[in-house]
Parts: structure tokens; sequence; C-alpha cells
């Protein structure tokens, strides 16, 4: 399991593993009480104030003017994964920081910079076997130490940096089941709800019930609605999902639509994998079933030696092109009316 994951890992979100360890040494910061203090911009994965990986645009992407007017508040997945240490990661660990910029920060927030002020922040995120431990109690204190320090970081970002700006909400896997949480509380029924652009939740399931007034987006152009979905081989279903039923949301990312309408890999304009500065055309198609999106074998030099079936580190990454291009219309749509 460790294997096919590392091995996704690789393929799907960086361009190596060494990529990012050669960073580690870059990192100095030190909390004096084990938590982050949000005024510091070293607590900040990506922030408009300073160049971080967030700032990068893959070369063969032209689309260097930039408009800035809207903020994304983005919430990283889970880079806690290697030996545990506690139950939340240390704040201040230099590898995890590296880890952190040098993959999500590099190969996933990096799709809002043409559009957005990129705010991301760093938290005492639970490790990854909080998602599988029969301890479901350490796992929930877990997870509410991360939603909390999420929870700090906001306030203090509307506090200080916001101004009124509109804001699109963000998150992969952990970082999208903690941005529920910011949604409900911040955003429905509150005065902030007329400020959400968009809210792309990755790689974690929405339930259909989930809120009453926030819905599916129904195309590519809704504001103030969720995108999201969770991307597997042709016909694969987990173990952990084969009681789910349709109950979550899903979106197509290369028609914008809910339903199972059907897009060609002529449809998907690049994916970004192995190497940031080189775009893939074509990689796969995707048709929504059973509340999941799935796509055939991605096809890319050396496919061939790819065998996983859960592609749920690339959800953005294998639909870099297409999204990157979805967040300019959905901010359109959101001036326009």
């Amino acid at each position: 399991m460790k294997f096919c994951y590392s091995f996704l890992i690789a393929f799907l979100l960086c361009g190596c593993i060494s990529s990012y360890k050669a960073h580690i040494k870059d990192y100095h910061f030190k909390s004096a009480d084990s938590r982050p203090h949000y005024n510091d911009l070293d607590y900040w994965a990506a922030h408009p104030y300073k160049h971080d990986p967030s700032d990068s645009v893959p070369k063969s992407i032209h689309d260097d003017y930039r408009d800035s007017l809207v903020d994304v508040f983005f919430l990283h997945p889970t880079t806690y994964t290697e030996a545990k240490k506690g139950n939340n990661a240390a704040i201040d660990d230099a590898t995890l920081a590296a880890k952190t910029d040098y993959l999500s920060i590099l190969y996933q927030a990096s799709v809002f910079n043409n559009q957005c002020r990129v705010f991301a922040p760093r938290y005492r995120q639970a490790h990854i076997s909080n998602f599988f431990t029969k301890d479901t109690a350490a796992a929930k204190k877990a997870f509410d130490t991360a939603y909390e320090d999420l929870k700090t970081a906001f306030e203090y970002y509307l506090k200080n940096w916001n101004q009124g700006r509109p804001i699109i909400i963000a998150g992969h896997s952990q970082g999208a089941m903690l941005a529920e949480r910011l949604l409900k509380e911040f955003f429905e029924d509150k005065m902030l709800q007329n400020k959400l652009v968009v809210a792309y939740l990755f790689g974690w399931p929405i339930a259909k019930n989930y809120s009453t007034v926030f819905t599916i987006c129904e195309d590519s152009l809704q504001t103030g609605c969720l995108c999201s979905w969770r991307t597997l081989r042709n016909g694969y279903v987990p173990k952990y999902l084969k009681n789910e039923k349709g109950n979550a949301y899903a979106t197509n990312p290369l028609n914008w639509t809910t339903g199972d309408l059907y897009a060609a890999r002529n449809e998907n304009k690049g994916s970004v994998l192995k190497k940031f500065n080189k775009v893939y055309l074509h990689t796969t198609d995707a048709q929504i079933k059973n509340g999941l999106l799935y796509v055939h074998k991605p096809r890319f030099p050396f496919s061939f030696l790819y065998f996983s079936k859960n592609y749920h580190p690339g959800d953005i990454n294998l639909f870099y092109v297409n999204l990157r291009e979805n967040v300019k219309q959905r901010i359109g749509a959101f001036w326009k009316y």
C-alpha cells in the first residue's frame, strides 16, 4: 500500500521526491509555543506578500497577465504521511514545510495564481493514519486541532488582508474536509456568503445533504456553489467506497456538468504531472458514475509502468489547465452578476 501511494505521488503530484528534500535546509522558523503565528509569513505556505511555489507557472502556459482582485484560501492536503511522531504534525517541521510547499503548493495551489492572490496557511495537520484508525475519539481531536489552526488563520486573513475582496475556498483531501467546516462556520447564511465566488473541494466526499444553502455547481459559470470530485480508474471502486451509493456530489472538470455526460480525452486541455514545466495534453477522459469521477488510464510518457487505480493525489493535476481556465470563467461571471 505504501509503495503504491508513493509511486502514485511520484507520477501525479511531484517531479521527484528529492525536489522537496533539497529545500528542507531553507526552513528555520521555530514556534516558541508549538502553535502557528499567522502574523509571521513563515506560517503561510503561500502568501501574496512573499515569493513562494504558488507563484510558479508551467513554462508552456502563456497567461502571464495576472488579475488578482479575488483571493483564494487554499487548504493543502495531508503531507504528514511518514513516521508518526504525534497525532498532529509539528507546525515548524522543516521536512513537512518543504514537502507541502514543493508538492501541494507548487503542483496544486499554483493553479489559481492567474486570477487570485493565493493564501495557504500551514496548520497542525492530522497524521494520515487518523483517516483509518478505530480510535475515533483520538482522530476527532486531531482533526479538531487542525481545524482550529485553519480557523485562526482565516480570521487573521479576514481582519488583516481581505478588505472586502471576493473569496474562493479551495482544499484537497484533508484540506477539503476541513474546508467543509470553514464554509459552514463563516459563509453559510452569513454575510460572507455573498463574497464566495466558488468552493472547490477536491478529493473528499461532499454529502448531498451537506447544506441547504450551498449546492453543486451545475455548469462552468455558476457562482456561490460547490465543485467536487474524486478520481478513479474506470471500473474501480475502493472497499471504503462500496457502501457510499452515490450520496456525494460530483463534478466533471472537463465539461463542468454533474450528470453522466462523457467527456473525451480531447476535452482535457492539459495535465501537470511529473515535470512541473511540462503540460501533457489529452491525458484522460472523464465521466461521473455513482458520485465518483472515472477516467481511463492516463496517457503520458512511461504510463505503461503506472498501475494504480486510485488517482486521488492527481485530482487537481490531471485537470490542471481546465481548472485554471474555469477559475477565470467563474470569477468573470461573479463580477458580471
